[in-house]
């Protein structure tokens, strides 16, 4: 029987070594519990043209699935909108909530595959903070993840990305997103 190994995402063990230290450096943190980490990852995928099509929105949940190696949860219409041809309960789109070990490896694939695969890639912007230590970002084509077979893709569609730190301020967050290399526009 082949021996199991315990295995960490590799930006996991980056944090432990390198980042709370710097932090706490930088900082000058009283406990090193203080020191910001990440808490979670949303992706969200919304699919305007699945009020035509529902079949639209159980390819993206498959795109998804391939992207973060999860099963998404479909998002449904609140409310009816006449002037959207929206009902009540219908499915718009997908969302999908990573925590721990896949939430590593989804940004580590993020920042090191599928970011420098977008057209025109300029940088991140460093005002997508919301003040209370969370980033968000859009990308307008999900192709860009090496998971998809770009010769299978149907349609393309963009995804909103979140990410979610226990940082008290933009300051903090961005430092501790600066140490896992993501590409920030100065």
């Amino acid at each position: 029987m082949p021996e199991v190994t315990d295995y960490t995402p590799r930006l996991k063990t980056h944090y432990d070594d390198v980042v709370r230290g710097a932090l706490i450096e930088k900082f000058s943190y009283a406990n090193p519990m203080m020191a910001p980490r990440l808490e979670k990852v949303v992706l969200n995928m919304g699919v305007g043209e699945a009020v035509g099509d529902t079949k639209k929105v159980k390819s993206a949940v498959e795109a998804m699935t391939l992207i973060t190696g999860q099963q998404p949860v479909v998002t449904r219409a609140k409310k009816s909108i006449a002037g959207f041809k929206v009902r009540d309960g219908m499915p718009l789109g997908c969302k999908v909530t990573l925590r721990s070990d896949r939430m590593y490896e989804f940004l580590d694939r993020l920042v090191t595959v599928a970011l420098p695969r977008v057209r025109d890639f300029r940088g991140l912007n460093e005002r997508s903070f919301d003040g209370r230590g969370n980033f968000a970002m859009g990308l307008k084509e999900h192709i860009v993840f090496p998971e998809i077979d770009y010769d299978k893709v149907d349609q393309i569609w963009g995804m909103d990305i979140i990410v979610c730190t226990t940082a008290r301020t933009d300051e903090e967050a961005k430092e501790l997103l600066r140490h896992f290399n993501f590409p920030f526009v100065n």
